[in-house]
């Protein structure tokens, strides 16, 4: 006698990722593991008078996505938060923040996110004047689209105790005016002293942000995610705890891998690997900075910035500190990921991780770089021959406006910006994510950036040849990041004995023009062999 099944899902177009196309196929589910996947004359052997029948026809069944890279709290304030990614001036981004302002009196602080004055009519940087105008009394942080430097006004400024004499941090500016004052803009570790008065949220407040990322991920069937380390500043919304306590409750609705940071506190680091080791909540490594960004002209390059060459940006930490802090986590059984943006940091990664490999000898580490935005060829073949996963988020490249990115970096340099295919056919492991909030949440739209390379002008493709297809793209989205966290043998693909996430698209991606994709609904999220999320229903509380 055949198990019987909770659920079965059956359809016309069902992606397993095993195969390159759709096909056919129905889904038995028992508890919270997939029993069978078959014909539908198959799997009706599993069904039993309280199984529950999903009936599709043309829509696609998948796997669920796997975002590999992303700030579960950081992206949950974002939500509450003024996206400025569609101002075209500093005028229209300071009538949508006093507009916001203006509809949120109960906020004490302004926040918002994603502006870029690269595409504004002047392509200058903001500052707290034109803020202080609208926002005279009212402490704001706008955070910049890479997230990486951020527009505060005076009243945030004064808060946080930041006046003509203060030092900028290490790895930080306070950015001045002609006059020697704070001119409101604070890139990277310098963005901390104001992040730390404006995120301070109670216990409650805390609670509200998370279940509202958690409705946010399950309408875009995103069913695994991982909680990258931000910053020390961000630190302050992080808990753990308050993610435990989900789980225990039954709520935990989106799986969890969390990654704090790699600092030199080993002990701390296993400690928290030991505290967090379930199905759904736990830690996966360790992650550090090694720089920033190109925009910001804080990433870390091999040769100068083509439009400054006085810098070649720098590391976020020493070299040295860099390479024994990974030699040591490494021994210990971590894996590491690292921010990596810049051709000088991703090699610098990749020199740790071989110096790790040659100290403690090759194991299965599954290390991982992030982005891998600029690159030098000769560093392409080193992440198959070291095992490192190319942790990417194909639509970073349309989120800078091409011509300012450009111009940092120069022609040459150009060639190798977002290698994913190269990558791929180097044997390079892709896993891709969002890094939300910096991108929306929604999958697909990485998906589309992927396939079709369209750059920020939303016209010109950008290095055609490293398009990938659709099934590579999904495959990076799923059984990639599966990969990338040790868990391929459990998630990432529709088979039996899998875990029983599952989402439905409302169209078949296959069968519909490239640029519908971003647009695409989620019909159907399924975590742990539970529904929980049903767009006739809405979200769906287990």
């Amino acid at each position: 006698m055949s198990q019987l099944a909770d659920m079965i899902i059956t359809g016309n177009k069902v992606f397993t990722g095993l195969a390159d196309r759709p096909e056919p196929a129905s889904i038995a589910i028992a508890n919270n593991r997939i029993i069978a996947v078959g014909s539908e004359e198959e799997i009706n052997a599993f069904k039993g008078e309280y199984t529950k029948i999903y009936q599709f026809h043309d829509q696609l069944i998948m796997p669920g996505f796997h975002d590999f890279h992303l700030h579960i709290m950081h992206g949950a304030v974002s939500l509450n938060s003024v996206d400025l990614f569609s101002a075209r001036s500093e005028q229209e981004a300071l009538n949508m923040i006093k507009e916001f302002a203006d509809s949120n009196l109960e906020n004490p602080w302004v926040i918002g996110f994603t502006w870029d004055a690269g595409y504004w009519d002047t392509q200058k940087l903001p500052n707290r004047y034109s803020l202080d105008r609208i926002l005279p009394d009212r402490p704001a942080i706008l955070f910049h689209a890479e997230g990486h430097y951020a527009w505060v006004n005076s009243k945030a400024l004064e808060i946080a105790n930041i006046t003509r004499e203060t030092e900028s941090p290490s790895y930080g500016i306070i950015g001045k005016d002609e006059d020697g004052e704070p001119n409101g803009i604070l890139y990277e570790k310098a963005m901390g002293a104001v992040i730390r008065h404006a995120f301070t949220f109670s216990k409650e407040q805390k609670t509200e942000i998370f279940t509202n990322f958690l409705r946010h991920a399950a309408s875009y069937g995103v069913t695994a995610v991982h909680d990258l380390f931000a910053t020390e500043s961000l630190e302050i919304l992080d808990d753990f705890g308050l993610f435990k306590e989900f789980e225990d409750r039954g709520e935990l609705t989106t799986r969890i891998h969390l990654w704090p940071a790699l600092n030199g506190d080993i002990e701390r680091a296993k400690q928290l690997r030991n505290a967090y080791q379930s199905d759904k909540l736990r830690v996966s490594g360790l992650k550090q900075f090694i720089d920033g960004v190109i925009t910001a002209r804080t990433a870390f390059l091999l040769e100068p910035y083509a439009d400054q060459p006085e810098t070649r940006g720098e590391t976020c930490f020493p070299p040295e500190t860099i390479k024994k802090w990974v030699t040591e986590a490494d021994r210990e059984g971590f894996s590491i990921r690292f921010h990596a943006i810049g051709d000088a940091a991703i090699r610098l990664a990749l020199d740790a991780y071989e110096e790790a490999q040659k100290a403690n000898g090759k194991r299965d580490s599954r290390h991982s770089i992030e982005h891998v935005e600029v690159i030098h060829p000769d560093d392409i073949h080193r992440f198959n021959e070291l095992g490192v996963t190319a942790s990417m988020q194909p639509d970073h490249f349309a989120m800078s406006e091409r011509g300012v990115y450009t111009e940092r970096i120069g022609s040459d340099r150009e060639k190798y910006v977002f290698s994913i295919n190269t990558l791929q056919r180097s044997g390079a492991k892709l896993a891709f994510g969002t890094d939300f909030p910096i991108d929306q949440l929604n999958p697909l739209l990485q998906i589309y950036r992927a396939i079709t390379r369209i750059d920020s002008g939303g016209k010109d493709v950008w290095h055609p040849h490293e398009r990938i297809t659709l099934a590579e793209a999904l495959k990076a989205y799923t059984i990639g990041s599966a990969y990338g966290s040790f868990r391929e043998h459990e998630l990432g693909t529709l088979e039996a004995g899998k875990l029983a996430d599952i989402v439905v698209l409302e169209r078949d991606l296959f069968a519909i023009p490239a640029e519908e994709i971003p647009h695409t609904k989620v019909q159907l999220t399924i975590v742990d062999g539970k529904t929980v999320y049903d767009w006739t229903k809405s979200f769906i509380k287990q």
